[in-house]
């Protein structure tokens, strides 16, 4: 709909995996901009809009950026969260040089601060904020249900491309989303979206007190504001791929590990991402304890 082989599109590794699944065979050119805990820096979108001029935007043969993906929020995997500021300055830059910005975020109502930091779509004046949401981290993930708002003559060749192919979501299921909505109107809606937010911050907080337990001075990590995944870097280990592939699911751990969140993945990675949506406070400290055992004999 948006893009066509070759053209430049623009995104932070790492990216959640089923992002590059569906770009790589677009055979689009992914431009990696860098990003930190505070989400996408943007200095560094600058230095990368930096080899166009804002003017050849309107040039084809120029091929500037054509849009923005991001998870501003809780992103899968890294967990970070963009700051106000940085999306001000981010669609800014995305007016200057004329690219669509894809605001995925399904971790929205899963912020741990009680202010949540303003969407892209709200400061959209120009109709190029593309916002998906999603049903499946706040009701649950069998519905296979979300929404799409943006600038209508986009949401036309979406709901047109939908037709021919999956048709629509499940009739059952959209009623009954539909129903539980209009019985809990706005307010028992975010009453609910509120008491799983606090859940997924009691996880949050688990899951840090056991990797500062178990994984002080063997492993580095920033504390998630939002989402469900922590991001962790272990020292001294240059590619965990095997660790936790391999030794770590011997031991009845099971977690990823970071290469599968970048463009090349052959390339050797210290990351690995745990969740904690599900696991129970005790378990998130065994799996902890177990791997630093292993990485301690990795070394």
């Amino acid at each position: 709909m948006i893009i066509n082989p070759g053209d430049n599109v623009l995104l932070n590794e790492p990216v959640y995996s089923g992002t590059l699944q569906a770009l790589k065979p677009l055979g689009c050119n992914i431009i990696n901009v860098a990003s930190d805990e505070y989400g996408i820096i943007p200095d560094s979108l600058k230095e990368v809009l930096s080899k166009w001029k804002p003017e050849e935007s309107k040039n084809p043969k120029k091929n500037t950026p054509k849009f923005l993906y991001t998870v501003p929020n809780g992103n899968n995997p890294a967990g970070n969260s963009l700051t106000s500021n940085r999306k001000k300055e981010i669609y800014e830059l995305s007016r200057k040089y004329d690219f669509l910005i894809i605001e995925d975020d399904p971790y929205y109502f899963l912020q741990f601060s009680k202010s949540w930091a303003p969407t892209f779509l709200s400061m959209d004046v120009d109709g190029r904020v593309i916002r998906t949401d999603s049903f499946s981290k706040v009701l649950s993930s069998g519905l296979r249900i979300g929404f799409i708002t943006g600038p209508k003559p986009l949401i036309e060749r979406v709901v047109f491309h939908t037709q021919v192919s999956t048709m629509h979501p499940s009739t059952f299921t959209q009623l009954l989303i539909s129903q539980l909505l209009h019985q809990w109107g706005e307010e028992g809606f975010l009453a609910h979206v509120e008491r799983v937010a606090d859940f997924y911050m009691n996880q949050k907080d688990a899951i840090v007190a056991a990797a500062n337990k178990w994984l002080s001075g063997l492993a580095e990590w920033n504390v998630p504001t939002a989402g469900m995944f922590l991001w962790v870097k272990i020292k001294g280990i240059s590619d965990v791929k095997q660790l936790i592939e391999e030794k770590a699911i011997k031991k009845e751990i099971l977690m990823l590990p970071g290469n599968i969140f970048y463009v090349n993945s052959s390339v050797p990675n210290p990351y690995f991402r745990a969740s904690f949506s599900s696991a129970s406070p005790e378990e998130m400290d065994v799996a902890f304890q177990r791997l630093a055992q292993l990485i301690k004999e990795s070394l």
